[in-house]
């Protein structure tokens, strides 16, 4: 059993991975230091991390009592203390990090220290085999956990809305902007007012031909944009103003009214991967209706993107993408009756 041992990291959206790590930790050694990459070169790398205090009270919510063998420290450069600490006796890394640490074993050894024992564990993996990670939650590909956002009865056939789930649609989901319907870029305005102060915030999503047309209008192309040429699932006439040629990419997909088809997830799932890759703009064009797309878009969408779309007669609704909405939808879905027809 070593006396003191050593972990550091960012910390990110703390999941199955970083458990492990910390769990290997306490079952090799007597105290744990546990360094936190500090918030300004977190924050650098991808200003959708946590804050330091956030991402340490989650460490400490999963230790429970074993918090008493544990001290925290702002970790503020590439090593830490790992090069020059007297008492510490290991280190905790997984193979990626591993490296890292035979370097650090290197510097201690030239300074005429003893090199830490390195505990390396394997990384966990996701349901794609590929290892969790805090960038692959924060993209939006999987939970802390490893599992996907979208449940699998999606993948074939279509899905349909029951009474129960669109009761609970009736609201709207997320942060309503008022404005008059005749003029829709009233509401727009003040959403993107809000979009543009966020430093944390990623693609836009415009949902509906009025807000997809709005946007345009206003000279603010979405990085994805969803129409079916319909509104308040009437024909529109204005749907014709929409400019296909402002995007990338134009992807047809078609879905029945009250429902989400493979076909539309498909769509959905190649927009997002479109602006994920190369940061290209989709136009998603829905035969049948698009009204239900926000539920799938939220689960594939990374986290930080502003989904946008129409509330008739009350105005915009603005709702970032977070793990609280992936969760919302992916619950929702589950509910969804589905079919192969």
């Amino acid at each position: 059993m070593n006396e003191v041992g050593l972990i550091g990291g960012t910390f990110d959206r703390f999941h199955e991975g970083h458990k492990s790590l910390i769990r290997a930790g306490i079952s090799k050694c007597n105290k744990l230091e546990v360094w936190i990459t500090n918030d300004e070169i977190a924050r650098a790398k991808d200003p959708r991390i946590k804050r330091w205090e956030e991402r340490r009270s989650e460490i400490e919510h999963f230790l429970g009592e074993e918090t008493s063998r544990v001290e925290f420290h702002s970790l503020n450069d590439k090593h830490g203390p790992a090069t020059d600490h007297i008492s510490a006796t290991a280190i905790v890394c997984t193979f990626e990090t591993l490296a890292e640490c035979e370097e650090i074993n290197r510097i201690r050894i030239e300074k005429g220290l003893v090199g830490l024992e390195i505990i390396c564990i394997e990384r966990v993996l996701a349901w794609d085999g590929m290892p969790i990670s805090s960038s692959r939650i924060r993209t939006g590909k999987i939970d802390r956990s490893g599992e996907a956002w979208i449940p699998n009865e999606l993948e074939s056939g279509i899905s349909r809305l029951t009474s129960e789930v669109e009761d609970e649609l009736k609201e709207p989901f997320g942060k309503l902007f008022p404005g008059p319907e005749a003029e829709p870029q009233i509401a727009m305005t003040d959403a993107l007012e809000e979009i543009d102060a966020n430093p944390a915030s990623g693609p836009i999503i415009g949902v509906g031909d009025v807000t997809v047309l709005t946007l345009q209008e206003i000279g603010r192309i979405p990085e994805i944009a969803i129409i079916d040429g319909r509104t308040k699932r009437q024909e529109w006439a204005g749907s014709e103003e929409i400019d296909y040629s402002l995007f990338d990419s134009v992807l047809e997909c078609s879905s029945p009214a009250g429902a989400i088809s493979d076909s539309l997830l498909s769509a959905c799932e190649d927009a997002v991967n479109h602006y994920m890759d190369k940061e290209a703009r989709s136009l998603i064009v829905v035969e049948g209706e698009e009204d239900l797309s926000p539920l799938i878009l939220h689960p594939l969408a990374p986290i930080g993107s502003a989904i946008l779309y129409g509330q008739p007669g009350r105005g915009l609704v603005l709702r970032w993408c977070d793990e609280d909405s992936k969760e919302r939808c992916r619950n929702l879905l589950r509910r969804f009756e589905n079919s192969t027809d």
